[in-house]
């Protein structure tokens, strides 16, 4: 059985020190080729709409200055996103930056190919505006600081308003609001809306990240797996929906899952952040709720965050000058973040500026029917908490999800979905126990 590339990248330690340590941090001469690895196309828009002097020349290819900038952009399906940036990082293939999310970024951070951000110079109070549980997801066991974000992704309740209107009579914020304050509220008022004919959330996988983001105990303990309390509420309430009819068991991003962007889906909420609302509710597309403004957003039963973007300088670049300016510019310049959220409508992980706009009566999202939620994101951000984050969170969280959907649909007893999920899990961490 095949070693986690996790404890590959650990082991190669030993053998990389010695060229990594050799590596100056600020190199007098830099290179001329900045090599940024990442798995999709929203780092490189980022750039190229908003890095001072960007200059985009192709698809995979930029150029600053006269460096010239080179995207490798592999997809996260199938985890060869991972697989392609280990390879590069174990190889010494010349990474600058690279990107990583919440779900791995340990991973990267509890070894030394990442580099602190101390070492590119870039000092703890440029950086004191950024929400600190962006901090805490890249600060490794001794304390270092190994990566920084332009994003924030607290999340919110994204709610149908005509779904409200007919149901409750009302789409007033406070009045949804009351209609979801809690888990048994939320599971009460589900069945309100099944019986004019809505799906209180389009799948289970809605709200587990809401669950997960909330639980008090890490995924694994002293090297077993760990199933915390509110993880098994979430088997407890999902299992409930799913025999009334109320949700279903779709994946995320499927074709199913996706009718409810439709006023046909009869779909009443999805859980998510600015990223999800903008992005990925078919806001473009004409007939599409979200085209016509017709969503709202609340707080929901419990604050949580998902998803986010981590910019990690490589042990060894020789373009440390250029990639500290990439990270002061895109995740410290409040210019550049006000930027991003005015034309981009993300969140950014800069408090002043999203506490700024939040206030600002004129600024508005048209998926929300012109609702400025950043408040509501303001408040959420201030309250995430990841101190249980582990190295293994995304493989727990997709063998988990995996496997309790054959609970859901009938197809396991609970007992014989968790023995699939433990199996999962050791299968590609085989230095785990349960």
């Amino acid at each position: 059985m095949k070693k986690s590339m996790s404890i590959l990248l650990t082991a190669a330690l030993a053998a990389s020190m010695t060229v990594c340590a050799a590596a100056p941090a600020m190199a007098s001469e830099e290179g001329d080729t900045l090599n940024i690895y990442c798995w999709n196309e929203e780092f490189k828009s980022r750039i190229t709409d908003h890095y001072p002097g960007y200059e985009e020349i192709d698809a995979t290819t930029g150029k600053i200055g006269d460096v010239t900038v080179q995207w490798n952009i592999t997809p996260n399906q199938d985890n060869a996103y991972q697989n392609n940036l280990d390879e590069a990082l174990l190889n010494g293939a010349g990474v600058d930056l690279f990107l990583v999310e919440a779900d791995y970024a340990l991973k990267y951070v509890g070894t030394e190919f990442a580099m602190p951000v101390a070492d590119l110079g870039i000092t703890e109070d440029e950086l004191a505006n950024q929400y600190q549980y962006t901090k805490d997801i890249v600060t490794d066991a001794d304390g270092n600081l190994k990566g920084v974000s332009w994003q924030g992704c607290p999340g919110v309740l994204i709610y149908n308003r005509e779904a409200a209107k007919e149901v409750f009579g009302t789409d007033d914020y406070e009045a949804v609001q009351a209609k979801v304050a809690d888990w048994d509220t939320f599971v009460a008022t589900a069945a309100e809306l099944k019986e004019a004919g809505y799906k209180v959330i389009a799948s289970v996988n809605d709200s587990y990240r809401v669950y997960s983001d909330n639980v008090t105990t890490p995924w694994v303990v002293d090297g077993k797996i760990n199933i915390d309390d509110n993880i098994v509420k979430w088997v407890e309430d999902s299992k409930a929906l799913v025999d009334a009819g109320e949700t279903e068991t779709f994946e995320l991003w499927s074709d199913d899952w996706n009718k409810g962007f439709y006023p046909d889906g009869k779909v009443f909420a999805y859980f998510g952040p600015a990223w999800l609302i903008d992005f990925c509710m078919a806001a473009d597309t004409e007939g599409s709720i979200a085209n016509a403004g017709g969503w709202g957003a609340v707080e929901g039963p419990q604050g949580f965050s998902w998803g986010g973007t981590w910019i990690c300088g490589a042990a060894g670049t020789d373009n440390p000058t250029l990639v500290a300016d990439i990270m002061r510019q895109m995740t410290t310049n409040p210019e550049v973040m006000k930027d991003i959220v005015v034309a981009d409508n993300d969140f950014v992980n800069n408090k002043p500026v999203m506490e700024e706009l939040a206030a600002d009566e004129s600024y508005g999202d048209a998926v929300l029917g012109g609702q400025n939620a950043l408040a509501m994101f303001c408040a959420g951000a201030e309250k995430i908490d990841k101190s249980f984050i582990s190295p293994y969170d995304q493989a727990c969280t997709e063998e988990f999800q995996r496997a309790m959907k054959n609970y859901f649909d009938g197809n396991a007893t609970y007992e014989e979905a968790l023995d699939l999920f433990y199996k999962g899990v050791v299968e590609k961490h085989p230095e785990l126990t349960y």
